[in-house]
């Protein structure tokens, strides 16, 4: 209100020093002069508003900080108070432990004292009894090592004799069966003598292909054998003179056993991964190849190391 005074005061003052001059003019100035003094005006009333709303909003913002400060500032101090007394609480109890570990310790150490005195009493009884009982066990364990090392010589003992003793049974019957066995191969010559219209292939070679199986199973006994048995040249001889027999009236068991094999072989193959032979070697014969009059009449199953 005061600055719309001052304006019209201005602008009277300034009406009556040129109203002689251009009083037009002068009145166009001063209502241009009006408006623009209006217009600031209105800018400071917004302004005024403005500052108004943000003071308002700064009171407010203050206010609550405040209350904010106040609630904080209470809560620190409860804080405080339960620091304080949980502090008093733990000097408390720290106070109490102590003098329980205090009393545990002395118990404690009043009782190793006791075990101490007990065990020095008793150390040297234990300590003897522990001994005797070690040396008890030791001669135990001596004696009963010298007991099954002896039980083991004899019973070592007893298996070598009655090995011995069973192949040289073994042996004995092995040379009555080869005996045997080539008193019948001379019969089966003489009967085959007598037909004189026999032919290669209508021949019954069963029992001489028999003769012949048994024969490598003696063979293979006789490679498992020591060669100082009783009885073993016997049997050796009774084994050659069959295959002298045989080979007399056309009959061949081929030998086999060392050689390499051939795929070409008419054989049944058993491959042997633990023999101690290179591979490729035949160690063994199941079944001979036997030939008569120079053709195969039975194939041979054998053993090859791989």
């Amino acid at each position: 209100m005061k600055t719309k005074i001052i304006i019209l005061l201005i602008a009277m003052s300034v009406s009556n020093a040129y109203a002689q001059a251009d009083s037009l003019t002068l009145q166009k100035s001063i209502s241009l002069l009006e408006i623009q003094l209006i217009e600031q005006q209105n800018k400071l009333d917004d302004y005024y508003i403005e500052l108004d709303k943000e003071y308002r909003t700064y009171k407010i913002i203050k206010k609550q900080f405040n209350n904010k400060y106040n609630i904080q500032d209470y809560t620190i101090d409860s804080l405080k108070q339960i620091i304080s007394v949980n502090t008093a609480n733990i000097e408390k109890t720290a106070n109490e432990l102590g003098v329980k570990i205090e009393d545990a310790h002395k118990f404690t150490n009043q009782s190793i004292i006791d075990v101490n005195k007990t065990v020095s009493q008793n150390k040297l009884y234990w300590i003897i009894a522990i001994l005797v009982v070690a040396l008890l066990v030791f001669i135990l364990f001596i004696l009963l090592k010298k007991q099954l090392v002896k039980q083991k010589t004899d019973l070592d003992s007893n298996l070598q004799k009655t090995r011995k003793v069973l192949e040289e049974e073994g042996i004995k019957l092995d040379t009555k069966l080869a005996e045997m066995l080539e008193k019948q191969l001379i019969i089966i010559n003489e009967e085959r003598a007598k037909e004189t219209q026999s032919t290669t292939s209508n021949i019954d070679h069963s029992l001489v292909l028999k003769i012949a199986d048994r024969l490598i199973s003696m063979e293979n006994n006789l490679s498992r054998m020591d060669v100082k048995t009783k009885g073993l040249k016997n049997l050796k001889k009774a084994i050659l003179s069959i295959k002298d027999n045989f080979a007399s009236n056309d009959y061949e068991i081929v030998e086999m056993i060392g050689k390499t094999f051939d795929g070409g072989m008419k054989a049944s193959v058993t491959y042997n991964p633990d023999s101690e032979e290179k591979s490729g070697i035949i160690t063994r014969i199941i079944k001979p190849q036997v030939n008569y009059k120079g053709e195969m009449i039975q194939s041979a199953q054998i053993e090859v190391s791989e």
